[in-house]
């Protein structure tokens, strides 16, 4: 059984959190991460670009002009590909990019990358952060207080929190999410990751399910 250190929003330690070691040496499955970040990135795809083929462009349906005689080139068609304001060919249409993965697996990558994390000490656990209303300045001050102001961080919250959430919003590289609706995109595109003490008993009832 591990301890880590939990500090206040002073910097100060106040305390330690016990996690089990089955989550520090957790075997890493790269191969699920990697899928898992595949899908993720996938799913984030709109999937509308769209382009005309020569049935869908507009333009009259007649011969330009006749098939022989005239010197020029065959045509049958204004819409043709090759001509300009013409169809296209083989150009994109809507589509879905969406891939599901399996909650195992989901389960195997979360674990490997809080494993990860652990391992390269970019966690800190804070007992709380909770401020009566949002102001920038708040969480600018907090992060230079922890030393980490000047890097990626995640803050993790143990429930949605507007004032905290709106307080990082102007803050480039600083990421808030809720320890029930974390994903490992957002674990891993991070370089700290500052998480309240009960947001990681969420975590880890999410990895112990």
């Amino acid at each position: 059984m591990g301890k880590m250190d939990v500090c206040n929003i002073n910097g100060d330690i106040v305390g330690s959190i016990a996690i089990d070691d089955t989550h520090i040496k957790y075997e890493p499955k790269t191969q699920a991460v990697h899928d898992v970040i595949v899908a993720y990135m996938a799913n984030q795809r709109s999937g509308t670009a769209s382009t005309k083929t020569r049935n869908e462009v507009s333009g009259s349906t007649k011969k330009p002009w006749r098939q022989k005689g005239t010197g020029r080139a065959r045509a049958g068609t204004i819409r043709s590909p090759l001509w300009k304001g013409g169809g296209t060919v083989f150009g994109p249409t809507p589509r879905d990019y969406a891939k599901n993965i399996t909650k195992k697996v989901k389960k195997a990558a979360l674990a490997s990358v809080f494993a990860d994390k652990m391992a390269s000490q970019s966690i800190q656990i804070i007992d709380e952060i909770k401020y009566e209303e949002p102001k920038t300045k708040q969480i600018v001050s907090l992060l230079q207080k922890l030393g980490i102001l000047d890097q990626k961080v995640l803050i993790l919250k143990a429930a949605v929190d507007y004032a905290v959430l709106k307080s990082a919003d102007n803050i480039p590289g600083v990421n808030v999410a809720i320890a029930s609706d974390v994903n490992v995109y957002e674990m891993l595109d991070c370089e700290k990751i500052l998480i309240e003490k009960d947001a990681v008993e969420i975590l880890l009832q999410r990895l112990n399910k």
